[in-house]
């Protein structure tokens, strides 16, 4: 199983988009400091997160949400972050 996740930094309110095999060990690595474009921001918290049978659906996931454009805006919608 594959998964593509948000987080959300309680420091600047920003958001990390990224994907991983292991949610569960990857949110304890952003917790802990351990992922260099994270360490600075925390604390973060898991927002959302999608799975996938396979790794290429989860990679083109983050990519169509790293784009900033309307699947990002309609998720931020969706989960009540944006208006």
């Amino acid at each position: 199983m594959w998964f593509t996740y948000v987080l959300r930094s309680h420091v600047d309110n920003g958001y990390y988009i990224g994907f991983t095999g292991d949610i569960q060990k990857r949110i304890i690595e952003h917790q802990d400091g351990s992922v260099d474009s994270t360490k600075n921001r925390r604390p973060i918290e898991l927002i959302y997160y999608e799975a996938y049978a396979e790794e290429a659906m989860a990679r083109q996931r983050e990519s169509k949400l790293k784009q900033f454009g309307s699947s990002y805006v309609g998720l931020l919608k969706r989960l009540g972050e944006r208006s």
